[in-house]
């Protein structure tokens, strides 16, 4: 499936099939740190805990001065309505050729393929990016519904990292 990429209102927009990727810059990002709302419509009315954490982090990186446009924070939104189910995003900018990833859907977002979908296109994003050449990703060992949407992408487990389990995607399958 082609993945679009365009900007918004300075935001980087990613749109794919039934779904769009949609960049919460520092500003936006401040309000969903806080459990609010902000522009955006959410399914279960707010954003999720691993959604505000996510945004607290875009936070941080623009007051440390190391934030850099698209490589932050995006809320899942279903296409047909703009529904924000979940966000999806980067842990940082890229470094030495790795970003590492990391996703949190809304409860009533849950089981219905958004995690798996919006992974995919960020993944799809990164790597024809000319400075990235490798996806990580890390997830409790506990937490076989995380694992299985890296494993339906293509990620490999490679390690173990502390308490974490270590994922790995070099190219997209075709």
């Amino acid at each position: 499936m082609t993945l679009h990429a365009s900007h918004d209102a300075g935001s980087l927009v990613l749109t794919q099939g039934r779904l769009i990727l949609r960049e919460q810059l520092p500003g936006e990002a401040a309000l969903l740190a806080d459990g609010k709302p902000g522009t955006l419509t959410w399914i279960d009315g707010v954003p999720g805990e691993g959604t505000m954490s996510a945004a607290s982090m875009t936070v941080a990186a623009a007051s440390a001065g190391v934030y850099r446009p698209g490589w932050g924070l995006f809320a899942i939104q279903r296409a047909d309505d703009l529904i924000a189910v979940g966000g999806v995003g980067f842990h940082g900018p890229p470094d030495r050729g790795s970003v590492e990833i990391g996703y949190d859907l809304s409860e009533s977002g849950r089981g219905q393929g958004w995690a798996t979908d919006a992974a995919r296109a960020l993944c799809q994003w990164a790597l024809g990016q000319p400075d990235v050449v490798l996806v990580l990703a890390t997830t409790e060992p506990g937490n076989r519904a995380s694992q299985a949407v890296l494993e339906r992408i293509g990620f490999v487990r490679v390690a173990n990292r502390g308490d974490l389990w270590a994922y790995e995607l070099r190219l997209m399958p075709v």
